[in-house]
């Protein structure tokens, strides 16, 4: 069973990280609404919040080299590492991936294979490889490690303003909401933490409200969000630190990406637009309240850019 990360874990890996990264804007955007914050996980050297989780990770493996399976950020991110650490590195992506993201983990070094329609299909291609090279088996979320280091992320947004009273968080695996319970809970237990799913792939939104992991039919065409089951490390620290967890729909998603693009002149993929979906679907959870969303990526693809630019505002 995998140990809980620790406040103490979070705080090795901000020293850690402290000479990799530099810590991302938190900024206000009155034009999104009162009160509204956006954390700009979108201006890493990867495009993606996950780059806090990949170095923290690496950085403390030894072995012949690793194996992910993502359907984008979580692979730039290990190839980053990986490539930073001069570890061998493998990662498996569904068919057709997005062509920005398969393109930035070639580059960064990183061997990568395309199996699958699915993630979930990915991801059993990715255990086969480890099992089959004696590879070290990267998970997408149930890391202690990865989310030590995504958690970093939420300390500098409290200490930017320790005044935040919420936080929106996109889910696929949840590491990024599990480490916003874990920071909140220790450093700002007045905060709540909301999660945001796709309602065309609930298995993390379903999982946490079941109390267990399940699968769920995973149709989402927003790769950061695209997971068919839930994660049971993310989903034990979810349980009982979050306040709540939120469904959007896709169609949602495609107009908050076009709003952050043309009213806030911020370039979000879905999952880092899911934030401003569930703030518009479900304002009135936030009316009068200082909410941080967490633009988690950039990595847009060319045909989500396109469409986002040439979205007609909604009256």
């Amino acid at each position: 069973m995998l140990s809980l990360p620790t406040m103490t874990d979070v705080l090795r890996a901000r020293r850690l990280l402290a000479t990799e990264l530099t810590p991302t804007p938190l900024r206000a955007c009155p034009a999104l609404g009162p009160g509204v914050l956006i954390k700009h996980e979108n201006l890493h050297p990867t495009g993606a919040f996950k780059v806090r989780g990949g170095l923290n990770l690496l950085a403390g493996l030894d072995g012949p080299g690793v194996v992910g399976y993502s359907t984008g950020n979580h692979a730039q991110s290990l190839a980053h590492a990986a490539g930073r650490y001069g570890m061998p590195c493998t990662i498996v992506m569904p068919e057709r991936p997005n062509p920005a993201k398969a393109a930035a983990v070639r580059a960064l070094g990183a061997e990568l294979v395309e199996y699958g329609a699915t993630f979930d299909d990915a991801r059993e291609h990715a255990q086969r490889l480890a099992k089959d090279r004696g590879l070290r088996l990267v998970s997408a979320a149930d890391e202690p490690a990865l989310i030590a280091g995504v958690a970093t992320a939420y300390l500098e947004v409290f200490e930017a303003d320790p005044d935040v009273e919420a936080i929106v968080v996109p889910v696929g695996g949840g590491s990024g909401a599990a480490a916003a319970c874990l920071v909140a809970a220790a450093v700002a237990p007045g905060c709540e933490i909301f999660a945001v799913q796709s309602s065309a792939s609930p298995a993390a939104h379903d999982s946490w409200r079941a109390g267990t992991p399940v699968h769920r039919p995973n149709e989402t065409v927003v790769e950061g969000l695209a997971t068919g089951s839930g994660f049971a490390l993310t989903q034990e620290l979810l349980r009982d630190r979050l306040a709540d967890f939120l469904l959007v729909s896709d169609e949602e998603i495609a107009r908050a990406q076009a709003r952050l693009l043309r009213e806030a002149h911020v370039l979000a993929e879905g999952a880092g637009a899911a934030p401003l979906a569930a703030f518009d679907r479900y304002r009135d959870r936030f009316a009068g309240r200082k909410v941080v969303l967490m633009c988690t990526g950039g990595n847009a693809s060319p045909a989500e850019i396109r469409a986002a630019a040439m979205a007609e505002p909604r009256p």
